[in-house]
């Protein structure tokens, strides 16, 4: 690995632990920049899951103060997120490589549109948030959505955020922190698997783990001033860039 690979590496943690804390989908720029040193689709994802953990710990404990009296609602939706973690993880790992280099582009493209009309799908969601069922139906949001996270979690964080405003009646910065806390466990349940059970570039995951741990520090000292649309911009332009390599190559 180059010396500008490895300032690439850990610019793109530096920001995406920053991103994740606040808005989710840091991965759409550690990805590119795992593919621009040379890894392939699945190795920069695995390792970029595990070197993502750190960074979400730290977005938690950086959103500490919002996440007072969450401790029951982070608890009962942390089974159906480590669930469906653990099925993604394991469909990554059991499909052929092929089925992941052929669905990748797709999600991410899928990725970079959900960054981008997220605020209002779920502005027009939102009615749906006291019918009965809504408790069930968070549940099974979080678990498909680990799902997704699992296999691949390019702007699953984004994914919570929607899932979450939808069927919560609660402050966003508090759904934020909640958010923060699904990511942690989506991301370490996957990462748990892949140390086990996949190829972990274990430079460019420590590279993004320590990089990643004072992105999240930042952006939970930001992001409550900060605009999104802000880092919106900055996802989509890497997310188009890492569709155009993943289709290019």
């Amino acid at each position: 690995m180059t010396a500008l690979q490895v300032l690439t590496i850990l610019g793109a943690g530096l920001i995406a632990g920053a991103v994740n804390t606040i808005v989710g989908s840091g991965s759409l720029l550690t990805f590119p920049a795992m593919l621009a040193a040379g890894y392939s689709p699945v190795v920069a994802n695995v390792s970029n899951s595990v070197g993502l953990v750190l960074g979400n710990f730290s977005g938690v404990v950086g959103y500490r103060r919002e996440l007072a009296g969450q401790e029951r609602r982070a608890a009962w939706l942390a089974i159906p997120a480590a669930v469906g973690s653990l099925v993604g993880a394991v469909l990554l790992l059991a499909l052929p490589e092929s089925v992941f280099h052929r669905v990748v582009p797709v999600l991410v493209l899928l990725a970079v549109i959900l960054v981008i009309v997220q605020p209002r799908l779920t502005e027009r969601l939102a009615r749906y948030r006291d019918r009965p069922a809504s408790s069930w139906a968070l549940r099974i949001g979080v678990a498909l959505t680990a799902v997704y996270g699992g296999y691949f979690g390019a702007a699953m964080g984004v994914l919570l955020i929607g899932v979450l405003s939808v069927f919560l009646k609660d402050d966003l910065q508090r759904i934020n922190a909640l958010k923060n806390v699904m990511s942690l466990v989506i991301n370490f349940v996957a990462a748990v698997v892949f140390v086990f059970a996949a190829h972990v570039a274990w430079v460019a995951a420590a590279l993004i783990a320590v990089s990643s741990i004072v992105g999240g520090l930042l952006g939970a000292a930001i992001g409550r001033r900060l605009h999104p649309n802000i880092l919106r911009a900055l996802i989509v332009i890497g997310g188009l860039a890492a569709f155009i390599k993943l289709v290019a190559s």
